[in-house]
């Protein structure tokens, strides 16, 4: 791990990710298959997005996502 992690870079790559599980097609799949890429691509978006929310900092070699899941107004 390099000495300087960039927590902005990171969580923009995570930004970047979110958007494009959300703007990829779906594969010519069918029944169940189909139901288990649908599935898996919400939990992909959301782990992503979450992620990408965040605001990060590196302190003694910690590092320390903040989350707000409050419903935004």
């Amino acid at each position: 791990m390099p000495e300087e992690l960039d927590v902005e870079a990171m969580i923009a790559r995570f930004q970047a990710r979110a958007k494009a599980v959300r703007q990829r097609g779906i594969p010519p799949l069918e029944g169940p298959e189909r139901k288990r890429f649908v599935d898996q691509a919400r939990i992909d978006f959301l782990d992503y997005a979450i992620i990408g929310d965040a605001t990060g900092r590196v302190e003694d070699g910690v590092l320390t996502l903040t989350v707000d899941l409050r419903p935004r107004e």
